[in-house]
């Protein structure tokens, strides 16, 4: 997870996660969903489908991003947004 409130205006945090398989993603993506809609949260947006291997799920000041390693080593959000705080990293 990704502080980015003092790099970005548009919100607070980037969840990053990864999965290794198409149905790996999905589970993650099923789990999130589940987990905040218990808490009354709705997503603003869902741009992606796991089959594209990155999937952004906008809860506002929280962003999600799940991606297939192939991508998320590609698109390195981690890298792009290195004046970003890191919170919390789990491996």
């Amino acid at each position: 997870m990704l502080d980015i409130r003092n790099v970005a205006s548009f919100a607070d945090y980037f969840v990053l996660a990864s999965g290794q398989t198409v149905r790996q993603l999905q589970a993650i993506i099923d789990t999130v969903s589940e987990a905040v809609s218990k808490d009354g949260v709705k997503p603003l947006g869902k741009e992606g489908e796991p089959e594209s291997g990155w999937v952004l799920l906008d809860y506002g000041d929280v962003i999600v991003h799940i991606f297939a390693p192939d991508e998320r080593a590609y698109y390195d959000l981690e890298g792009l947004w290195h004046a970003a705080t890191p919170v919390v990293r789990i491996q």
